[in-house]
C-alpha cells in the first residue's frame, strides 16, 4: 500500500523489504511450530521409555547385588 501511495521507487523498495519480513516470519512461525510438534512426540515416547528404562536397571541392580538371604541360625 506504501508504493501505491507515494510511488516511488524507494517506496517500492520498502514495500518489498516488507512483504519478503512477513514471509520470512511465516516461514520461521512454521518452522518452530513442525519443531515444538516434533518435540512434543519425543517426549511421548521418552515418558514411556523412562519407566521401561528405569525397570531394567532395577533387574541390573538386582542381578548385580543380589539381596542377602537370612542365614539359618545354628544352635539353640
Amino acid at each position: 500500500m506504501l508504493s501505491n501511495v507515494l510511488k516511488s521507487q524507494r517506496a517500492i523498495q520498502v514495500n518489498i523489504a516488507i512483504m519478503r519480513t512477513f514471509v520470512k516470519l511465516r516461514q520461521i512461525l512454521s518452522t518452530h511450530k513442525y519443531l515444538a510438534d516434533k518435540f512434543k512426540e519425543l517426549e511421548r515416547k521418552f515418558e514411556k521409555h523412562d519407566e521401561e528404562i528405569k525397570s531394567i536397571f532395577e533387574v541390573l541392580k538386582n542381578l548385580a547385588f543380589p539381596p542377602e538371604k537370612p542365614k539359618p541360625r545354628i544352635g539353640f
